[in-house]
């Protein structure tokens, strides 16, 4: 059964879960930035998901089942076959000698306990209440490995290709993936995802199969099959079958010496609906992005790698931003995701659509937001601080290894010490590093001395004896990697009155850490290390992605 915002709203204030006051808030709030209300609640901490789900439970009269916190084994969701649980939207949530406990968010449904009966002929089936998202997460026990179910699109040979395509993107999708890699070899082809920036293979498929699937993708793509020797970029939408929202699929083709390899960046939902929140910033952090991007003018950057979720950031800044009174035009390469109420500009090769040549073109169209995907080039960079001068917000991101080496760099550029310091209201640098995962997720013992083998630089903000970390075990939930999605590390050069006098003198990287260092910097590595204290991520995953300073 599905509820829509009124009803929610409603039964989280009949259960006093929430007042009036917050009701009020969260209806202004969703009107302006045109988003539901419960997402605001959820970005200010009033409620959480578990909080949602006990509250509607306590609305049917029924147990909640909180199957996040508490999922069931694979050996539990077994017990239901795999197209009757999706049919019903059911899991096994508990069970014992007398009887079995379902979890379901399809409680009006008379027929499940008739249809469920025969597979517990000597048990009473109990209905228990648990979200929609949960039991999605939870099919995933119903995984097999794609090897296997690619045999079995061979030797039905059937339509080989779109079967085979459409198995890879189903699970993806399941998986959370961000990435599809098909990498030719001489005999084969291995299909590999990246999950929470971690490539894991797939399977694998005959090679006699390869030409007709990448000729498939070339044409959803609306590229030329006829070409091999050179790269071509494209995309295409995927209706899923058991997604609920069409995905876009970004690809990108380049010959090496197998074949063609293919590799597709999934953009899909579970990135774009992310808050400041999700993506791991304090409440701290969030109230200054806040205050620095309800300026009417000046400049944000967003630092990092290829891969460390800049782009993100950014979109759920223009999330909060993105209210009816203001024009917000953005310039990317390529759209990533639709944004209801925001202007998407594509940036475009072949009619000289740059960057640089985009910009030009929005700063006439009265905008007071602008987003450049990204400040690759001089030319460009000028554009961006001539409008953040004059009365336009800008955000974009900028290649830096860190906050401080930010602005030492855009001078580097050619852009006038006094220009950089008089735009520049913000800058984060941030890396991407895997949550441990709820399900499975278990306390380890770290004594000062194994702490000390990671080095001086690392023990310095470790004082205890000894400290109590966490540790993913390996589930079905996280396909036994201990990691379940990622989060944000981040630091924040706010510009000061001090920082702007030592930009006017072309500082180098180390003098602008020394300063803002003084006023209470914090690096990557501190903020991951509160992170690892609050059991978000591991102290070895944390070491695999930042370097201490």
């Amino acid at each position: 059964m599905k509820f829509d915002q009124d009803t929610i709203i409603k039964i989280l204030l009949d259960g006093n879960y929430i007042v009036e006051e917050d009701v009020e808030k969260a209806k202004v709030y969703a009107e302006e930035h045109r988003v539901s209300p419960t997402e605001y609640l959820l970005l200010e901490g009033l409620t959480s998901t578990d909080i949602i789900g006990q509250a509607i439970a306590e609305y049917l009269k029924l147990p909640y089942a909180n199957l996040n916190s508490n999922p069931p084994s694979k050996d539990q969701v077994l017990l239901i076959p795999e197209d009757l649980a999706k049919k019903l939207h059911v899991v096994v949530f508990s069970q014992n000698d007398s009887e079995v406990v379902i979890a379901t968010d399809n409680t009006e449904n008379e027929s499940i306990e008739t249809d469920l009966s025969p597979l517990f002929p000597d048990k009473k089936i109990k209905l228990n209440f648990a979200l929609s998202d949960d039991i999605d997460a939870i099919f995933i026990n119903y995984k097999q490995g794609l090897k296997t179910e690619f045999s079995k699109i061979i030797e039905s040979k059937g339509r080989v290709a779109p079967e085979i395509l459409d198995q890879i993107f189903e699970d993806a999708l399941l998986l959370k993936a961000s990435d599809i890699h098909c990498e030719p070899q001489e005999q084969r082809v291995i299909i590999r995802f990246r999950i929470d920036g971690i490539l894991h293979d797939a399977g694998e498929l005959p090679k006699d199969y390869y030409e007709n699937i990448v000729n498939r993708i070339k044409v959803q793509s609306k590229l030329r099959i006829d070409e091999h020797l050179s790269a071509q970029d494209g995309s295409l939408r995927y209706v899923s079958k058991n997604y609920p929202h069409p995905v876009d699929l970004r690809v990108s083709i380049v010959p090496i010496l197998d074949g063609e390899k293919v590799v597709i960046r999934v953009l899909s939902s579970y990135v774009r609906d992310l808050t400041l929140s999700d993506i791991g910033l304090s409440k701290e952090l969030q109230d200054q992005i806040s205050k620095s991007s309800k300026k009417p003018f000046g400049m944000i950057l967003v630092t990092g790698p290829t891969g460390s979720g800049k782009t993100t950031t950014l979109y759920s800044i223009i999330k909060i931003i993105n209210t009816q009174k203001s024009n917000i035009t953005t310039i990317e390469d390529p759209v990533e995701y639709k944004i209801q109420g925001v202007n998407q500009i594509q940036v475009n090769a072949l009619t000289n659509l740059t960057f640089a040549k985009g910009l030009r073109a929005v700063t006439r169209q009265d905008p007071n937001v602008i987003f450049v995907g990204e400040i690759r080039d001089l030319e460009t960079a000028d554009i961006a601080v001539n409008a953040a001068l004059t009365g336009h917000l800008l955000l974009s991101t900028f290649h830096a290894n860190n906050a401080t080496a930010a602005i030492p760099r855009f001078i580097d550029m050619g852009i006038e010490p006094f220009l950089a310091g008089s735009t520049v209201e913000l800058v984060i640098a941030q890396r991407l590093v895997r949550k441990i995962c709820d399900s499975c997720k278990v306390s380890a013992s770290f004594s000062k001395t194994k702490i000390e083998k990671f080095g001086p630089e690392v023990s310095k903000y470790f004082t205890g004896k000894s400290y109590n970390f966490y540790k993913g075990k390996g589930c079905a939930n996280c396909s036994n990697t201990g990691f379940r999605g990622r989060v944000g590390v981040f630091e924040f050069l706010i510009t000061s009155p001090e920082l702007q006098d030592l930009i006017g003198k072309s500082p180098s990287t180390k003098e602008v850490f020394e300063l803002v260092r003084s006023q209470g910097f914090k690096t990557m590595f501190e903020d991951g290390v509160d992170k690892v204290k609050d059991g978000v991520t591991t102290l070895e995953e944390l070491l695999r992605v930042v370097i201490p300073q």
